[in-house]
């Protein structure tokens, strides 16, 4: 570890903090319908839209007819996407004139990307066309953002509101999310990327004679345009198979720096939203601070677990000091490597700028947890939010326990159905992670694809669903999941996921949004200091441990402690 590399994850930090509270100001206004600097380009657009598709703005919905819209909009999604890949020969914006997509492969890529979780178990130049690209992919990457969003607002409506039956409209939401927060940033940034050297254009791959004098086809395409929304709504779906690794994706350390704070922008700004919608911003920022404080305690154990190198090395006589910059480029190195897998995996995007599956095991091990508490890190967009409000939730509950009295969190009380939604929306996603996992790792059409045995392949199964049902979309690499078996069963994890986590948590809100506020009192537990964010990261820590620690056991934990001991651990066995 060097002095610079922290100095460059201090300056992302400083960065973001200062980005957080203006832009939570500008998507306040936007979900309240107050006017707004684009409100004059934009609200003609919005009516239209509106009058277009028959939704009336003023009406507002119950969370059970929220979460119905929200469904059948998702649903509607799916068929789209997957009869484009389907029908994809046929289709124009063709230009290497590829087949149609596989059936297993078209369901895990749609359910994938209408999740949010933009998991690819194929090559994406060589695999997909330019139309579903564009018209598929990248419609998505702002449609199941847009979706998140929505969600997270439709939860703080019911801490903010009293006494009410509706959480607001899901079209509307939907509607302002993309048309004032998403489409104004991509379009803006995608220019700029442009500048900064990534492709955008629709001219066939381009084929290349090297000094060799081989052949070489050097793919391009609308690339900037899918990469600015991959990152800024943490959907991790790149255009490359290298995804940011690839110097078309990401060509420099300036546009590594940008990508990296669009990848926590909404996340953290929805904190400020959220203080400011209950009407306490000091709340909104001791949310933002337990998501610091897990920020950080990943970025350095990753950092220091990849600065410290490779102990295996000894044995071959080989320096370690350099650390391990195996999987790493030389012109992003070691720290801005850390930081960008632990923003990635924090945030629900499975963009990388280097292979996990080259990261030393406790390094890899941080990122498996960071999506195994649900990503709450300021995490996806929307989904870091409203993940972090169940664990809040337990832990208020927790700490009514303690002071002797109700439950309550921001003058609402927390009664028994309010914790029950909570915990089911946890613990669906250990279920759906470990029961699979179990599944593929016994049955020969899970094992078949694993070219590794031992720890590290178990490690690489385990993270596959980790993956998948904290709709990630990273992977270890080193498995071979696109196969019926890993495209229906991580297709079915990412649908767990997102869904039956979601279906609790609107539930909550429509619970919360009926009741009134109780007022504070001298027995009122205080939810906007360090208590508060102690309580809550404790609860965090405990709860994650207790689910999830006897399988972390068996991989990282177990590959690090054989090169401790001074074997050079042999993945293939």
């Amino acid at each position: 570890m060097t002095i610079n590399g922290w100095l460059q994850i201090a300056l992302y930090c400083a960065l973001l903090i200062l980005l957080t509270k203006p832009f939570g100001y500008y998507m306040t206004r936007v979900f309240e319908g107050v006017p707004t600097p684009l409100t004059p380009v934009l609200r003609p657009i919005e009516r239209g839209l509106y009058r277009l598709s028959g939704v009336d703005e003023t009406r507002e919905q119950h969370w059970v007819a929220y979460a119905v819209a929200m469904l059948a909009f998702t649903f509607a999604g799916f068929v789209t996407l997957y009869g484009l890949q389907r029908l994809q020969a046929a289709l124009p914006f063709n230009p290497r004139n590829f087949d149609p997509v596989s059936p297993d492969l078209s369901f895990n890529t749609s359910v994938s990307f209408v999740t949010n979780t933009n998991w690819q178990s194929y090559v994406p130049e060589t695999t997909m066309s330019y139309l579903v690209q564009m018209a598929g992919l990248t419609v998505h990457n702002f449609m199941s953002a847009a979706t998140g969003i929505a969600l997270a607002i439709a939860l703080i409506r019911g801490f903010a509101r009293r006494s009410a039956d509706t959480i607001g409209n899901f079209w509307v939401d939907l509607t302002r999310c993309t048309l004032y927060i998403l489409l104004p940033v991509s379009i803006v940034g995608t220019l700029v990327f442009v500048w900064l050297g990534v492709p955008q254009n629709l001219n066939a791959y381009t084929e290349v004679t090297t000094q060799e004098g081989a052949k070489q086809l050097i793919a391009q395409g609308p690339v900037a345009s899918q990469e600015l929304i991959k990152m800024f709504g943490t959907n991790g779906g790149g255009f490359f198979n290298a995804n940011s690794a690839h110097p078309f994706e990401n060509p420099s350390a300036l546009t590594n720096l940008l990508q990296i704070l669009l990848i926590f922008s909404i996340g953290a700004g929805l904190t400020n939203v959220f203080g400011r919608m209950v009407g306490n911003q000091r709340q909104g920022w001791a949310i933002f601070a337990v998501m610091g404080l897990l920020f950080l305690a990943g970025t350095a154990t990753t950092y220091w677990a990849e600065a410290a190198g490779n102990p295996a090395f000894a044995a071959l006589h080989v320096d370690p000091t350099g650390g391990n910059m195996e999987g790493k480029e030389v012109r992003f190195g070691i720290a801005n490597s850390a930081l960008f897998t632990t923003i990635t995996t924090d945030a629900s995007c499975g963009a990388v700028n280097n292979m996990h599956d080259s990261l030393m095991p406790l390094g890899g091990m941080v990122p498996m947890i960071n999506i195994m508490l649900g990503e709450i890190v300021y995490g996806g967009v929307g989904s870091g939010l409203y993940g972090m409000l169940l664990f809040v939730i337990v832990a208020m509950f927790v700490a009514g326990l303690m002071v002797g009295r109700t439950p309550e969190y921001l003058g609402k009380k927390l009664e028994a159905k309010e914790v029950k939604m909570a915990m089911l929306g946890i613990l669906i996603l250990p279920l759906s992670m470990l029961g699979f996992t179990a599944l593929a790792v016994v049955v020969p059409a899970g094992t078949d694809a694993m070219a590794n045995a031992g720890p590290h392949g178990f490690s690489e199964a385990l993270y596959a669903y980790v993956s998948a049902t904290g709709n990630n979309g990273s992977a270890f690499a080193g498995l071979s999941a696109n196969v019926p078996f890993w495209n229906g069963t991580l297709g079915l994890a990412m649908f767990i996921g997102r869904f039956l986590m979601i279906v609790p948590m609107l539930a909550i809100a429509g619970s919360l949004v009926r009741k009134k506020i109780v007022p504070i009192s001298a027995g009122t537990f205080p939810t906007d200091g360090g208590l508060f964010v102690g309580l809550v990261v404790g609860v965090i820590l405990i709860t994650g441990g207790l689910t999830f620690l006897p399988s972390l056991a068996l991989g990282p934990v177990v590959e690090h402690l054989a090169m401790q001991a001074g074997t050079l651990f042999n993945t293939s066995n």
